[in-house]
């Protein structure tokens, strides 16, 4: 045990990332939910009062100009875009991450079938969270197509010249295992069919590369490891070359190209903002912006190399830790195909966890029976990792 916390201690030593844990509100606790919700960046509050008694208080509709209301979806899309890979003006950001999925496949499969080629078929992550599946079967109905789940490392195989589009997760929120997004990617291309990523696991914890491997369309979250807040704005990618093609199943006034125009017919908004709907929630927008002010000077690959680091020490530490055969981790030991969480599958699961945050120690549970451990490198630090196991270790005994 000894020797696990003098590691810690050196490797938090040699952190480079570890001057940025000042950038949030934390106390005392181990968290370990970041891949559920982010922390508090300590900007917020003081931002947020500014919106509130200022910019709406006083200013209140002059904002929309004065204090960039209007413009804050594609503002803060290109504050994402270097997070995932993007260059500016190919993201919105604006709705749930459900309605963008929506917006995102019935536009994919539209693209798909303009050249009337009888593609037919949404494949679909059988792995998937909930929604995403809810979502795509939605969608198969809207597009008369039909849905197909196949587990991702079977899409290859799957494909076909009836696919219209692939709706993938970039790591799955179970297990924490990452996909291999330019392989699929470019199978989807070659089967005539179109690619849709969801990066809520991936954005702001590992590389994504969408410009570089050629997703068309990608939709992700914000209050994971990008710390937006509870029910913060999610936010639509398009690559540049297919957006005056995309035709969003949810057009609104927002996406006209002549929003104060009130005209009776529809005509899309030329690039990104042909993403947005209705008015923007500008509140937690505006929260969203200020969060990510916390990656200023920060480097993805550097925030990668750490997030590799921590979960491999932490696994380190469990198997030094916890009887042997007490837990099953689920996640990927192989750095490319790890996320940046862990899974461990235990008996009781749900009761263990409670008492480990009982302990100070904050993951969360999935029935019937997966702890899973998220690590955000911009605050979660090596002593924390081995607090965790130790505690866990404990706990279980």
């Amino acid at each position: 045990m000894s020797e696990l916390i003098s590691r810690a201690q050196e490797l938090d030593a040699a952190d480079q990332l570890a001057a940025l844990r000042a950038r949030f509100v934390l106390d005392e606790a181990v968290y370990l939910d970041g891949n559920s919700l982010g922390a508090l960046p300590a900007a917020v509050p003081g931002r947020m009062q500014d919106v509130v008694r200022r910019q709406w208080g006083s200013l209140r509709i002059r904002s929309w100009d004065e204090s960039g209301w209007w413009t804050a979806p594609e503002r803060i899309g290109d504050r994402i875009a270097p997070l995932v890979g993007a260059a500016p003006g190919q993201i919105v950001v604006g709705d749930s991450t459900s309605v963008n999925v929506f917006k995102a496949l019935v536009a994919a499969v539209r693209l798909a079938t303009g050249s009337g080629d009888g593609r037919e078929e949404i494949l679909v992550d059988a792995t998937t969270f909930p929604t995403d599946g809810y979502i795509a079967g939605s969608a198969a109905r809207m597009t008369g197509c039909t849905l197909r789940p196949v587990a991702p490392a079977e899409v290859p195989g799957a494909l076909s010249g009836r696919t219209a589009a692939v709706l993938l997760n970039h790591v799955d929120y179970r297990t924490g295992r990452l996909h291999d997004l330019p392989g699929l990617t470019a199978a989807v291309h070659d089967a005539g069919a179109v690619a849709v990523w969801d990066l809520c696991h991936s954005a702001g914890a590992l590389p994504v590369g969408l410009d570089e491997h050629g997703v068309d369309l990608a939709v992700g979250c914000t209050y994971k490891y990008l710390n937006g807040g509870p029910g913060s704005p999610a936010y639509l990618y398009v690559r540049r070359d297919l957006q005056d093609r995309f035709d969003s199943p949810l057009p609104g006034w927002n996406s006209h190209a002549e929003p104060f125009g009130m005209r009776t017919d529809y005509e899309p908004a030329a690039g990104a903002p042909r993403g947005r709907v209705g008015t923007p929630d500008i509140l937690s927008m505006l929260a969203l912006e200020a969060a990510l002010e916390v990656w200023d000077g920060v480097s993805i690959e550097a925030v990668r190399a750490k997030s590799l680091a921590l979960t491999d020490f932490f696994l380190e530490c469990v198997a030094a830790y916890v009887p042997e055969g007490t837990v099953e981790s689920l996640t990927p030991a192989a750095h490319p195909e790890r996320g940046s969480q862990v899974a461990l599958r235990c008996t009781g699961a749900g009761d263990v966890m409670k008492r480990l945050i009982a302990s100070g120690v904050v993951g969360d549970f999935r029935p019937p029976d997966v702890l899973r451990f998220g690590f955000t490198p911009l605050y979660v630090g090596f002593a924390d990792v081995e607090r965790a196991a130790r505690v866990l270790a404990e706990t279980l005994a």
